[in-house]
């Protein structure tokens, strides 16, 4: 190809490079520095994709940036045979992915990130506000969970969040009129359901605005085949701790060591308010329960998580606790993408990705380690609370607990049973 051809055929690349987003998301310096090296090298327009993308990586890995990347590597190649740009490109990728492949780091300083101002609104739509979990799937062991969408869209900023991807208007909706729609909602007498609300928000975060913690709080007493969980990583349970509550309400709390919550779970109350929220409920007589998810694969996981575990076996009773859940960073390619142009500060997609039922997650060795090792740590209430993995193959199941679930809705049955049970076992006490 003549030179003339060859500069007119990466103008070209260029011109649709530029209207790729992410490539968008760069500072103008980093997509100077990308145009001149592709033209300077000959890379191929899939390789300045890839570059693209390493290049946000390192950005949110807190890595040097992918201009010292490449001088660094290109000090080490003096080829003369027209392949320097290549081997540049392929040292550069194994360090991408060698930062991947190990566990992450992190620095003990918090990072300050600044908070994205969200728009509250009240949603009179006349939109379906029960419905199914959205991450459900037959290729998982799945526990069936219904969901009420009482608030879509959340401001809590964790970085692995996927509720982004469900609402593209950034705002925040909290329904007008639950109570009325609650009210429409026809349950089979004779099944029962367990029903979440912190699937399209934080259950708590918001709190009872518009009423919504009331009118759940209506809807679990006016149908006692139900249990009905809240999920949160706030301390708002004041109002809860205020009112009469119906018998068949659960609370459970997201846990992760402190420096996790630091660095990715932005603007949520930390661990210790966490565990003394949850120890506030379940001396009022509230069963509880705690979801490890997601569990992330960093230098010194096992001694950190191992330390909740030991806080939990300590400050709670087994009889207090309906369930446990472990699960890990799993991701849709819409999140990926999404995260990526948001280029926030953090290590979540620091990842060696496999497939995972149709998901990205870290591979099955590293999740055995994982999950095991927070297993392992729980051994005292092995036979006295209900656990479960959220969104895992039947294969991870059977090498961490050595036991699965013929099918889903035999797990959907164990879970109901189990946690119904703690919650007649427990006595109220008005605070």
């Amino acid at each position: 190809m003549k030179p003339s051809e060859l500069k007119k055929n990466y103008t070209k690349k260029f011109a649709e490079l530029n209207q790729n987003k992410l490539f968008q998301s760069l500072n103008q310096l980093q997509q100077e520095f990308i145009r001149e090296t592709g033209e300077k090298y000959w890379l191929t327009f899939q390789e300045l994709q890839q570059i693209t993308e390493m290049a946000i990586d390192f950005n949110m890995w807190g890595e040097p940036f992918i201009e010292e990347q490449w001088k660094k590597f290109e000090g080490l190649h003096h080829s003369k045979n027209g392949n320097t740009g290549k081997a540049i490109f392929k040292d550069i990728r194994d360090y991408w992915l060698s930062l991947k492949t190990n566990p992450s780091i992190y620095e003990p300083e918090t990072p300050k990130i600044k908070s994205i101002a969200r728009k509250v609104k009240n949603n009179t739509s006349d939109n379906a506000v029960f419905g199914s979990c959205p991450v459900a799937s037959e290729k998982t062991v799945c526990c069936n969970l219904h969901t009420i969408d009482a608030v879509q869209g959340c401001g809590l900023g964790c970085s692995y969040c996927s509720i982004q991807t469900f609402y593209e208007d950034g705002a925040i909706g909290i329904e007008k009129n639950l109570g009325e729609k609650l009210d429409r909602i026809v349950l089979d007498p004779k099944k029962y359901y367990h029903i979440g609300s912190g699937q399209s928000s934080d259950s708590l975060a918001m709190g009872n605005r518009n009423g919504i913690l009331d009118a759940q709080l209506n809807f679990a007493g006016k149908n006692p085949n139900i249990i009905l969980e809240f999920k949160t990583k706030t301390k708002n349970v004041d109002h809860f701790l205020s009112v009469d509550l119906p018998s068949n309400i659960f609370v459970c709390w997201s846990l992760n060591p402190q420096i996790i919550i630091n660095h990715e779970e932005h603007f949520t109350a930390s661990l210790e308010q966490r565990i003394n929220a949850a120890r506030q409920l379940a001396d009022a007589g509230v069963v509880v329960g705690f979801h490890f998810h997601p569990i992330v694969y960093f230098y010194g996981w096992k001694e950190k998580y191992n330390e909740i575990v030991q806080i939990l076996l300590t400050r709670f009773s087994p009889n207090e606790v309906g369930m446990i859940s472990l699960g890990t960073l799993t991701f849709i390619k819409p999140a990926i993408k999404n995260l990526r142009e948001l280029g926030m500060p953090s290590k979540v997609l620091q990842i060696p990705f496999v497939d995972a039922a149709g998901k990205y997650s870290y591979p099955f060795q590293i999740k055995e380690k994982l999950f095991k090792g927070i297993w392992n740590a729980f051994r005292p209430w092995h036979d006295k609370v209900f656990f479960y993995f959220c969104m895992e193959e039947r294969k991870l199941w059977e090498s961490v607990m050595g036991r699965s679930y013929d099918s889903n809705a035999e797990f959907e049955d164990a879970l109901f049973s189990s946690i119904s049970g703690k919650m007649k076992g427990l006595e109220r006490v008005k605070i």
